[in-house]
């Protein structure tokens, strides 16, 4: 089955036909923003293996592990490979019921109810670090201060200021016309209480005790859902000027290597703002890409075809040439 959507590398259809022009804080920006965003994702991490070193036996045990590390991936891979490169993107086609099944699971990880999800990133790549991109860390000031605005307002001010205002039926018109899309969408809460009854079901049939179940709850719902939302937040922040660049592209789109593994590819994000339909984020052998690696295993598996790949050629034709 095949879908229409507006091109992502350009605003859509009835967008104004001139961009504002970026902030001017954009040139450049402060180490303290650099390291502060830096810390802001580390501690998060350290933190939670800490908790598992001190709570192991008490409140953290192999089936609250299991727990976390099924949801983890159901729920990531619903966002990295069906909010974002399938319904956002459209890198490749597939079944209704598949884009069905990966749209729940997506809205496992309470980022938001689908449509909502899918209209913000189309949003921000229509207006990427400029006025309009609804979680850009840039133009909030130099500084201390400058540093702690932005790492805020990019991981989760942007969350009470601009998320979910993008309209439905400019960003995400072909999923607003999809009814099945609609009800997923509309069944948001549904899904989300599905995302701790799953572990806690996980953990009850490891562990075979009540304690299991909530053990389950707590490491696969509710930890998981803090952990992934940091992950996620983390692209919006860290990844749009700490890390490294290749192509010559206008915005600040960075690749951020040690990031990749725990957001299954989606921190090669400078790949993918070089090129947004690429279903692989990561474009070298070496560039892991869990994600890319599913979508291939499903198109080995005759669930998903038109996938979409950039060639070495096209890579090198927008690489950015040395100074």
């Amino acid at each position: 089955m095949s879908a229409t959507t507006p091109p992502v590398e350009a605003p859509p259809a009835g967008a104004p036909p001139t961009e504002p022009p970026p902030h001017p804080e954009l040139a450049e920006m402060s180490a303290a923003h650099r390291w502060s965003n830096l810390v802001g994702v580390l501690l998060p991490m350290v933190g939670l293996v800490v908790a598992i070193v001190v709570g192991w036996d008490r409140w953290v045990d192999w089936s609250a592990l299991a727990a976390l590390a099924i949801m983890y991936a159901l729920a990531g891979f619903g966002v990295t490979l069906g909010f974002h490169r399938l319904l956002t993107h459209r890198s490749f086609q597939t079944y209704k019921p598949v884009e069905y099944t990966f749209a729940a699971l997506g809205s496992m990880s309470v980022q938001g109810p689908v449509m909502s999800w899918v209209a913000d990133h189309r949003k921000h790549h229509a207006h990427t670090d400029r006025e309009g991109d609804p979680h850009s860390p840039h133009g909030h000031g130099d500084g201390f201060k400058g540093a702690v605005t932005g790492l805020w307002y990019a991981h989760m001010g942007w969350l009470f200021d601009r998320a979910g205002q993008a309209e439905h039926q400019r960003y995400a018109r072909d999923l607003h016309e999809d009814r099945g899309m609609r009800v997923i969408h509309k069944a948001f809460l549904l899904w989300v209480l599905a995302g701790i009854l799953l572990p806690a079901a996980i953990g009850f049939a490891i562990d075979h005790t009540w304690r299991g179940a909530l053990m389950g709850a707590l490491w696969g719902g509710a930890v998981r859902i803090v952990l992934q939302h940091h992950l996620t937040w983390s692209i919006n922040s860290v990844c749009h000027f700490f890390g490294s660049r290749r192509f010559d592209i206008e915005d600040h789109s960075t690749n951020v290597f040690w990031l990749a593994p725990f957001t299954f590819g989606e921190a090669w994000h400078h790949n993918h703002h070089a090129f947004p339909r690429s279903a692989m984020h990561g474009l070298r052998r070496w560039e892991i890409d869990p994600t890319a690696y599913l979508i291939r295993v499903l198109r080995r598996l005759k669930l998903a075809w038109n996938v979409v790949e950039i060639s070495p050629e096209r890579q090198r034709q927008k690489e950015a040439q040395p100074a």
